[in-house]
């Protein structure tokens, strides 16, 4: 097995004091993780009781304060807000001079790159943008979670060894994300793990009003080999009434969550297009199958003719 990579210690960033504007789920677990790699935190802001109890429990003893009196106090400010907040808060610290020249700002946007930094850059500070491809609970355990976490980094070529040695030193892997590609990987990224979690919570509401007492006992195994499948395989791991192009059953879905939760029909059938599109791009669905299913899924799920098949 290779060894983990290690930055160069000449490329390391020197020890410094960590602030956090915005102490939601994602910035004190950073600031926790860079702790732990020898960096001090010594300020935070955040008002709502939630932020407050999270500082308390992955940072404890660090004062709260307004969001100037953190860029005052830190070297390495971590700009940890909700993504369409962030424009307007780098503005406003510009706006009122807390932003300081050799400053280093890292956001965790995964939509932005460093440009909406440049006001920030424009009043000396260094920009960095490192967004974890995590999922935040506002817990501790969110920092052992950093370790082998990927995270998309974005920064000026003379920053880029230093925003990869902080990721680095937090236990992440570094992947580099070109600035205009930036929405691009966070739709991605939202794609698969947000969804992900509306899906699993739609099928265990459906498996709770089909009787099953323990919904998540029953998919955990299941979604685990999908999950595990999928990555390893990609398309490859397709399987299910749509790959196999069993019209029959895939009406007689639509057919009960009309019954039982309708709300539930316009994803079902947008996922099986996506997925019959898929499967027919890579051999997996017989075309000869795939026209009464195609038909079934542009009639809204009412079949077109032959007979409804079980599931398999």
């Amino acid at each position: 097995m290779n060894a983990p990579h290690q930055p160069d210690p000449r490329d390391r960033p020197a020890r410094l004091t960590v602030g956090v504007v915005g102490a939601g789920r994602v910035g004190p677990a950073l600031a926790a993780a860079l702790q732990l790699a020898g960096h001090r935190p010594v300020a935070a802001s955040g008002v709502s009781d939630a932020s407050v109890r999270r500082a308390a429990a992955l940072l404890p003893d660090v004062p709260l304060v307004p969001p100037a009196e953190v860029l005052d106090r830190a070297d390495l400010v971590l700009l940890t807000v909700p993504d369409d907040a962030l424009p307007g808060l780098v503005e406003g610290l510009v706006e009122t001079e807390a932003v300081r020249p050799g400053q280093l700002l890292v956001h965790t946007s995964g939509r932005y790159g460093t440009k909406v930094l440049e006001p920030a850059l424009r009043a000396g500070a260094l920009p960095l943008a490192l967004h974890p491809a995590m999922t935040f609970t506002g817990t501790p355990v969110d920092v052992q979670r950093l370790a082998g976490c990927s995270f998309g980094v974005t920064a000026p070529e003379e920053l880029r060894l230093a925003a990869e040695a902080l990721v680095i030193e937090m236990g992440g892997e570094p992947e580099w994300i070109a600035e205009e590609a930036r929405p691009l990987y966070h739709a991605a990224l939202a794609l698969g793990a947000n969804h992900l979690v509306t899906l699993v919570a739609e099928s265990m509401d459906l498996l709770r009003e089909a009787g099953v007492g323990a919904p998540d006992r029953m998919l955990g195994p299941l979604l685990g080999a999908a999950l595990d499948n999928a990555l390893r395989s990609g398309d490859a791991a397709l399987t299910g009434p749509v790959a196999r192009g069993d019209a029959g059953t895939v009406a007689a879905h639509v057919a009960e969550l009309r019954k039982h939760a309708p709300q539930t029909v316009a994803g079902y059938l947008a996922m099986a297009r996506a997925t019959a599109d898929r499967a027919l791009a890579h051999g997996l669905l017989k075309p000869e199958l795939a026209e009464d299913l195609l038909g079934v899924l542009a009639n809204g799920g009412s079949a077109t003719g032959g007979s409804e098949g079980g599931s398999r």
